[in-house]
């Protein structure tokens, strides 16, 4: 299951260790957001633990999403030691999400 974010875990989690750290990038308002919520799970519970899943609610951690100049949401971003290695804006079924951090994973 993706792990719940905040603006004081987040560096932890995405700068921590070698394993790939995919972050959705959400709010509660936005419709696209929670519908794509059981594909990102469902691609959680099939990439993991080659990678780790986390989300962010941009309402409040709202420094980190200016941080990565999030404009709109829902936007993926798989980190790789720290630093982004992918970004994909707007919302995805999972087996799109799945083939889409497999490649970026490389």
């Amino acid at each position: 299951e993706p792990v719940e974010l905040t603006e004081s875990t987040f560096d932890r989690h995405v700068g921590d260790g070698d394993l790939p750290v995919v972050v959705d990038f959400w709010a509660p308002w936005c419709a696209p957001c929670r519908a794509m919520a059981p594909a990102y799970a469902e691609a959680a519970r099939r990439i993991e633990p080659a990678a780790r899943f986390g989300k962010l609610n941009t309402d409040e951690a709202q420094s980190v999403a200016g941080r990565y100049g999030i404009r709109s949401i829902p936007t993926l971003i798989v980190f790789k030691g720290g630093r982004e290695v992918a970004r994909h804006s707007g919302a995805m079924g999972a087996d799109a999400l799945a083939r889409w951090v497999a490649t970026a994973l490389g």
